[in-house]
């Protein structure tokens, strides 16, 4: 059943709802990846914004399109994100490595009429990886022989260390084994997650979960293979917000 929901949803969103006008902003490789998937999908894109034009200086957000995606910079996404919602502007936004509160951003989205849909990874794999790697923290509780270890490998131009993925795995082995109370870059102990981040080549985006014990391993991977998958996932979460007003991730786009 849980398969079979996974399917019947993304059979759902792989269907055009409308032609949508999107808004990009960052055009770095992953914008320009996502503009040629929003094209693929019957999409314009209506306005574009990167380092030499800034779309807070913008009057009038709500005019530029249907809805904005976001991959810009650890520095400039929360000013990019908040005058999308200040303005009325439905975004999708892929940036890590800014934080925000999740409570105050569904509050200002109420208000202004807005959505915002939040992920630090927008592949549909990904995100069940995700949700098994949950499962297994889970089941793995019972059993405190186990000791878990994180590794990710991403290109080196990317800004952030750890990727925020790898933030997001190590808080669902948090949120669901009680083992562990924090996480830590490079360093691990009883009960702090150990992440080992590197940055080698053009990686796109490799994520490992090790859960060690005297007597076996077991180890969950997920390997990116191109920008692709986060572009179309980006994409689907635009299509996703069409109507909607809150905060959602991709959780929701996907009934995990």
């Amino acid at each position: 059943m849980f398969l079979f929901g996974i399917l019947l949803t993304l059979q759902l969103f792989t269907a055009k709802i409308y032609i949508m006008n999107i808004v990009l902003i960052g055009y770095g490789k992953m914008g320009k990846e996502i503009e040629r998937v929003a094209i693929e999908h019957g999409h314009r894109i209506s306005e574009i914004f990167d380092i030499d034009r800034d779309i807070c200086s913008c009057g009038n957000i709500a005019s530029l399109g249907d809805v904005a995606i976001e991959f810009s910079t650890p520095k400039t996404a929360e000013q990019n994100v908040m005058a999308c919602v200040k303005g009325g502007l439905r975004v999708v936004s892929g940036t890590t490595g800014w934080t925000f509160d999740a409570s105050t951003m569904e509050k200002l989205c109420r208000e202004n009429s807005s959505a915002f849909f939040y992920s630090s990874n927008y592949s549909i794999g990904m995100n069940i990886f995700m949700a098994v790697n949950r499962m297994l923290a889970q089941k793995l509780a019972a059993y405190p022989q186990y000791s878990a270890h994180i590794e990710e490998t991403h290109h080196i131009h990317k800004l952030d260390k750890p990727s925020g993925t790898a933030i997001t795995l190590a808080k669902g082995i948090i949120e669901n084994n009680p083992r562990y109370s924090d996480w830590k870059l490079d360093e691990g102990s009883d009960n702090i997650l150990e992440i080992d981040s590197f940055r080698e080549g053009e990686v796109f985006g490799d994520h490992s979960v090790l859960w060690s014990s005297e007597y076996d391993d077991i180890t969950i991977a997920h390997s990116a293979k191109s920008r692709c998958g986060l572009a179309n996932g980006a994409v689907l979460a635009a299509e996703f917000l069409v109507g909607k007003c809150g905060m959602f991730t991709m959780n929701d786009l996907l009934g995990l």
